[in-house]
């Protein structure tokens, strides 16, 4: 297992799984939603080619060179120096993208200067993500979009480990939070899908306890991959 990575103090809670294991959770990002189910229901409520595109919390980078693709500019904040900088060796050769340090609550970037803003798994299930929205309402255009994508804890066989693992997530509150600040959501269902048994128990291991890890893996000895549910939370400026 690779060595944990170090931030600058920024303020931000760590991400037990990429911070502490981004060799592993480059296999999990390789095998989430193979078929592009997320991308496709993004792209229908808000396309961002030819537009400036922001993804907070870009880890190492790995979804940027998808929007940079379509996009006119695409700027990844990472508050992890160890993979920001592995995100901007990714797109070093992407003319259009760049890679800055920085926290969801200070973002590092100047007001309306956003069209379309992607946050997948780094909010954090809602409440305590306050500042994180302040700062999207701040840098995101008028006619502006911006998405925050996290666990379903009430679908799928992942959304029952995850209520195994983290108890302490209330879905409702987290549903009420998203509604009291003029959030959508879609329920989308998508694919764990990985080339080994070896990569499949590699990811649940960073994404569980361990004891809940154990458990799942010995109830499905023969998996390499399951049914995901996620929430896809969206609004409009």
């Amino acid at each position: 297992m690779a060595e944990p990575v170090e931030t600058a103090d920024l303020g931000v809670r760590p991400s037990p799984n990429i911070w502490n294991s981004p060799a592993i959770y480059e296999i999990e990002n390789e095998g989430v939603d193979r078929d592009g189910v997320l991308w496709a229901a993004m792209r229908e409520r808000a396309d961002w080619a030819g537009r400036d595109v922001l993804d907070v919390g870009c880890g190492t980078g790995f979804h940027l060179p998808h929007f940079a693709a379509a996009a006119r500019a695409v700027t990844g904040v990472e508050p992890n120096q160890a993979l920001a900088a592995i995100a901007r060796r990714r797109v070093r050769r992407l003319a259009n993208v760049t890679v800055l340090e920085g926290a969801a609550g200070r973002l590092p970037l100047a007001d309306a200067s956003v069209d379309v803003a992607h946050a997948r798994w780094a909010y954090f299930f809602g409440p305590g993500s306050e500042p994180g929205l302040a700062e999207l309402d701040r840098v995101t255009r008028p006619g502006g979009a911006a998405f925050v994508i996290d666990n379903d804890p009430e679908r799928s066989t992942f959304g029952g480990w995850f209520r195994r693992g983290f108890p302490e997530v209330d879905p409702g509150e987290v549903d009420r939070f998203w509604a009291r600040q003029g959030w959508s959501r879609e329920r989308i269902g998508i694919e764990w899908t990985f080339d080994s048994r070896h990569d499949f128990e590699a990811v649940v291991r960073i994404e569980l306890p361990t004891a809940v890890a154990e458990e799942v893996l010995l109830e499905h000895p023969d998996a390499t991959g399951i049914d995901y549910a996620v929430n896809l939370w969206w609004r409009r400026y």
